[in-house]
């Protein structure tokens, strides 16, 4: 078990502590419910009562944060709470992982393979031919890796994960249990008497650097091509993404949404949960698309759509609401008419 004093801590974060410096913690806490020896934090302001009472013995909190009452934990000052928890947390995974190192058994490295020596690969894995994995990558146990893949340095593929030939994965990318990368892209072209023949997908998969992908996501190798997820992109659980796509850099996109192939996705796009975007057309820089919402046409940069069609979230808001209310205003408009029609029958 690894214990931290608050001095230790401290530096990792930018904080000023407020308490005792030699406090120590072994754990991580909600506010409402961490025990002695835990470490939490407060960030949203509707936890604030948590604050008084909690047993954590270390709490992260915002230099602006003003005490109403005495707190009996000691206090970490910074400028971000959530931010700088998150910080610890990311120190904290990374050290336990850091002593997995070398080759469980049973499982396959092909010998063509080129894997640092730091590289963990778990009971159960396949590495094929002309593998390359870098520095401190975690392949953990079940996962598949195509033939001629590339894996950068910090990478981790949990239980499960699946990754075509010839995809090229770079640095401090994590990939969730039962993804899949560059499997075939839905192509198929109709033919004189009604059937399908399959086109192949010969294209690749790249995703770039510090982009993490949530569980049983599936990401389409291309046509021709590569299909590209950007430097920094966040992908939830469950989503599609279609052959010859682009993900923009920093861009999040939420569980169930589907990307239909083509389709380009600029930076810092932000699109909610079960969203469907169509084929070939483009989301500008800064894009949002509300859940749910079904994107038929391409969006300019920083505009925000909501609803199926989706249209400009405003406008849309506006409009659900003179929906609510048609009741009232068709009983409005029979009353009118009734007026207008006594008028005409007294003239």
């Amino acid at each position: 078990m690894m214990q931290f004093t608050a001095a230790q801590l401290a530096p990792l974060i930018g904080a000023t502590i407020e308490g005792d410096a030699e406090v120590s913690v072994h754990a991580f806490g909600k506010i409402e419910e961490a025990q002695r020896g835990q470490l939490s934090f407060l960030a949203n302001p509707k936890y604030e009562e948590y604050l008084y009472s909690t047993k954590a013995s270390l709490v992260i909190l915002n230099n602006d944060f003003v005490l109403r009452q005495p707190v009996a934990a000691t206090l970490l000052r910074v400028n971000d709470a959530y931010s700088s928890f998150a910080t610890l947390l990311d120190v904290y995974q990374k050290m336990q992982q850091s002593n997995l190192t070398g080759i469980q058994q049973p499982s396959y490295v092909a010998s063509s393979a080129t894997l640092d020596e730091t590289v963990f690969v778990g009971a159960f894995a396949y590495v094929g031919e002309e593998v390359t994995i870098g520095k401190n990558s975690k392949i953990y146990p079940h996962c598949f890796i195509g033939n001629n893949v590339t894996i950068g340095e910090n990478c981790v593929l949990h239980p499960g994960v699946k990754i075509y030939h010839q995809c090229q994965l770079g640095n401090n990318i994590i990939v969730h249990a039962g993804t899949i990368i560059g499997s075939d892209g839905f192509g198929f072209a109709p033919r004189a008497d009604g059937s399908l023949q399959k086109v192949p997908q010969i294209g690749h998969v790249v995703i770039e650097d510090d982009v993490e992908i949530g569980a049983n996501t599936t990401i389409d190798r291309a046509t021709i091509g590569a299909t590209t997820i950007r430097k920094g992109a966040k992908l939830d659980n469950l989503i599609q993404i279609a052959h010859n796509v682009e993900v923009g850099d920093s861009t999040v996109i939420a569980a169930q949404a589907g990307i239909s192939g083509s389709t380009k996705i600029g930076k810092g796009v932000m699109i909610g949960g079960q969203a469907g975007i169509v084929g070939h057309i483009e989301l500008e820089d800064g894009a949002k698309v509300n859940a749910q919402s079904g994107v038929s046409k391409s969006i300019g940069k920083g505009k925000a759509v909501t609803g199926t069609p989706a249209a400009d979230y405003t406008q849309s808001l506006r409009s659900q609401a003179i929906v609510r209310q048609l009741p009232e205003l068709e009983k409005r408009v029979k009353e009118l008419e009734n007026i207008i029609k006594d008028l005409k029958s007294n003239q």
